[in-house]
């Protein structure tokens, strides 16, 4: 693998102030990049210059990529924040896909020296797909969340027409204390009611945040790594494995019952499928290609984050 110096280089944040972003602005300023980030409000890291944009006006200020090496994208609604209704279909869609088109406009239009783009999509372009092993070649599903990652990834590669390096993760659930899915999973557990969704069966594509941050800084600093990768733990487990792995680590009891599973679409419609989905998705690419993960197992992973 290629490796250049951190020294001097200049990365752009789409999405810099979500979970992950502010994790990875300050594992970059310490490593000695310069971050900058595109938001749609001024942010408070004096580190950190933010430029404005908002999607919907199709507005950017186009000094965002004076000097910048590599834009890392990581912008888009939350998936389970709210209902899906048409209209919020088409805000997950667009937040993902106008965003780096309005990115590619500007790109195209002014002289630079962006040399590479490293986007988050997620395992949901997969999607249910029960007990089949998943890997980057594997097609994708048909459904909202499957489409969604298709156009979000196709809207991504336009930037191969503009000679850019495009390095893809499909993402799984970023197991994190604060956010994500974690908390909500695991307040059932701690209130003592530990029960398998569904029929506990399906697959959960899990990964712990550092690994997340890991792998973001392995896409940067290697030049040679481009189109997709699954980002997910290489033990992938169930989610009556997981509900039980909680419970260990929490101390609280583990009860022989299950929520059945049309208790969720009647809560949630069709985001339901973001719990009651399989997705077994594989971590065999990046591990091929030198990545070590720091939390292989969900065990490891979840003593950790509950330390």
């Amino acid at each position: 693998m290629n490796h250049k110096s951190a020294a001097n280089r200049h990365i752009l944040i789409t999405g810099g102030t979500g979970l992950i972003g502010k994790v990875l602005t300050d594992t970059l300023l310490a490593g000695g990049y310069q971050v900058s980030h595109l938001s749609r409000k001024t942010g408070n890291n004096s580190k950190v210059k933010t430029y404005l944009w908002d999607i919907a006006k199709n507005e950017i200020d186009e000094h965002c990529i004076d000097g910048v090496d590599i834009l890392l994208h990581l912008a888009g609604a939350g998936i389970a924040d709210k209902r899906w209704t048409d209209k919020r279909k088409k805000e997950i869609v667009e937040s993902r896909t106008k965003s780096i088109a309005l990115i590619y406009r500007v790109i195209k239009n002014k002289p630079n020296k962006v040399s590479a783009v490293i986007s988050a999509s997620a395992t949901g372009y997969y999607s249910n797909r029960g007990d089949e092993l998943l890997t980057e070649e594997s097609p994708p599903n048909t459904d909202f969340m499957a489409e969604c990652c298709v156009a979000w990834e196709k809207a991504v590669d336009e930037g191969e027409a503009l000679s850019l390096r495009i390095l893809k993760f499909r993402t799984g659930v970023v197991l994190q204390k604060k956010g994500g899915a974690l908390p909500q999973m695991a307040l059932p557990v701690k209130l003592g009611f530990g029960i398998p969704f569904g029929a506990g069966k399906q697959w959960i594509p899990w990964i712990h945040w550092q690994d997340v941050v890991d792998m973001y800084l392995f896409g940067i600093e290697n030049i040679d790594l481009k189109g997709i990768y699954n980002m997910v733990a290489p033990l992938p487990v169930t989610n009556k494995q997981f509900t039980r792995a909680l419970a260990t680590q929490l101390h609280r009891p583990l009860w022989p019952i299950k929520v059945p599973a049309f208790v969720f679409k009647l809560l949630l419609g069709e985001m339901s499928i973001v719990i009651l989905g399989s997705t077994k998705a594989s971590a065999q690419k990046i591990e091929n290609d030198g990545f070590i993960f720091k939390y292989p197992d969900l065990a490891g992973a979840l003593q950790e984050i509950y330390k």
